[in-house]
């Protein structure tokens, strides 16, 4: 039945290795399932329902993309909007919680019309390269400055905006020493190396009683407190357009871009370089963003860490499957969720960071018309706390250059409308 529907033989593999590498992938992801609540809860979404949704959102994701679209690319919620959901939409904006997951589900619904209209494919191909490498660089330095922000090592400060927070407490030390751990775990290529750093972290805090031990396994939390709770009507004010488009965007490009980076790594490609069923994967990733939605979670989209259980010979859509299973049966772990600590997930956080930031070395630093966008895009995230706004200002600056520079033939339709748009935006929707 699996080489009936997987098409095992044809792809050159068989069950060993799809379960292998489905356990692989989940490992190289598994530390979201504690992060992503960890991120969330900032908002005052319940831990325990937001824990909950993460695992269902990835299993649901996951299978859909395993068995609509037969690739072994499992989904999560997406690192990065999370932070841009719980630190900028609600926190910083202002809006609740619920018309935040109002906005995701929104986002999905867009997406998932576009992959059926087939008008991604012309919004992919017109923006700029420079800006696709500053947002993904620019999503980095957000999650830097977080990562920072929870363990303590930057502080706000009245005359300089922020300043070096204190370095030698216990928590500071740890956060260090697993960011380290991380990054040297990776590069000897350990499988699972992010979750043997947080799990490294939360254990010493044991020994040394920062933290307490609850338990390891449980029944799951209720999902009560997040599910269907999203506030469509508050997610349609006119004011939501920027946040909508924010998470829009990032999940397009973020999906497009993982797809065909698995893809060439596990040959999948068809002879003229394009991915066969790519309105399919499209769809079942947009499938999955709504779906988290309603089930209480950011965005959920296409995970690079794919590529891990690829690498170790996935090819089909039952390596998916495996992963969705692994994550079904992580429901039963949230004591163990429950206690890691911020300084924990941060080392997390930054090594994703560094991971997101290698973009800009492919930046053509030799025109200033294509550095400098990439460069303001960049850097307005982190410091305007907010994607949306690195993103405006991104296509804002680039579409002025351009303008100003007589380059008129390097720039589209798609990207003055959208530049025009932001600025109207800022002149009238600013608070």
């Amino acid at each position: 039945m699996l080489e009936k529907f997987f098409k095992l033989h044809a792809h050159g593999t068989d069950v060993r290795r799809e379960v292998i590498a489905g356990i692989t992938t989940f490992l190289t992801m598994a530390y979201i399932i504690v992060v992503n609540p960890s991120i969330l809860s900032a908002t005052g979404m319940d831990f325990g329902a937001v824990f909950v949704a993460t695992c269902l959102a990835a299993a649901i994701g996951t299978l859909i993309m395993g068995l609509l679209a037969n690739y072994p690319i499992a989904l999560a919620p997406g690192m990065g909007l999370n932070a841009f959901f719980a630190f900028t939409v609600v926190g910083n904006m202002g809006y609740s919680w619920q018309v935040a997951l109002g906005a995701v589900f929104l986002s999905g619904l867009i997406f998932f019309l576009l992959s059926i209209f087939k008008v991604r494919e012309w919004i992919i191909n017109s923006i700029p390269m420079s800006l696709r490498f500053g947002i993904s660089a620019g999503i980095g330095f957000f999650l830097a400055l977080i990562a920072f922000k929870n363990a303590g090592i930057v502080v706000d400060h009245p005359a300089t905006l922020v300043s070096l927070g204190e370095v030698k407490t216990a928590e500071s030390l740890l956060f260090f020493g697993g960011f380290a751990l991380i990054c040297a775990l990776s590069f000897r290529q350990v499988t699972g190396a992010v979750m043997i750093g947080i799990i490294a972290v939360t254990v010493t805090a044991m020994l040394l009683g920062l933290v307490q031990y609850e338990g390891f396994v449980s029944a799951p939390p209720s999902l009560a407190p997040t599910f269907m709770q999203l506030d469509l009507a508050g997610a349609l004010n006119v004011g939501m357009i920027s946040v909508v488009f924010a998470f829009l965007f990032v999940d397009l490009f973020d999906t497009s871009g993982t797809l065909i980076g698995a893809a060439q790594r596990g040959g999948l490609l068809d002879k003229d370089g394009k991915l066969p069923r790519l309105g399919k994967a499209l769809m079942s990733d947009s499938v999955a963003t709504m779906s988290g939605a309603a089930l209480g979670t950011s965005t959920t989209t296409s995970y690079i860490e794919s590529t891990a259980g690829i690498s170790a010979g996935g090819r089909t859509g039952l390596t998916a499957v495996v992963v969705a299973v692994l994550f079904l049966a992580c429901l039963m772990l949230s004591p163990i969720a429950s206690i890691i600590p911020a300084y924990a997930t941060a080392p997390a956080l930054l090594y994703v960071a560094v991971l997101m930031a290698s973009g800009l070395k492919l930046v053509d630093w030799d025109d200033i018309t294509d550095a400098a966008p990439a460069v303001v895009t960049a850097l307005m995230m982190p410091l305007t706390f907010s994607i949306a706004n690195g993103i405006a200002l991104g296509f804002i600056t680039y579409a002025a250059l351009k303008a100003l520079s007589g380059r008129w033939s390097q720039l589209n339709a798609s990207v003055v409308i959208i530049a025009i748009i932001f600025i109207l935006k800022f002149i009238f929707l600013s608070e």
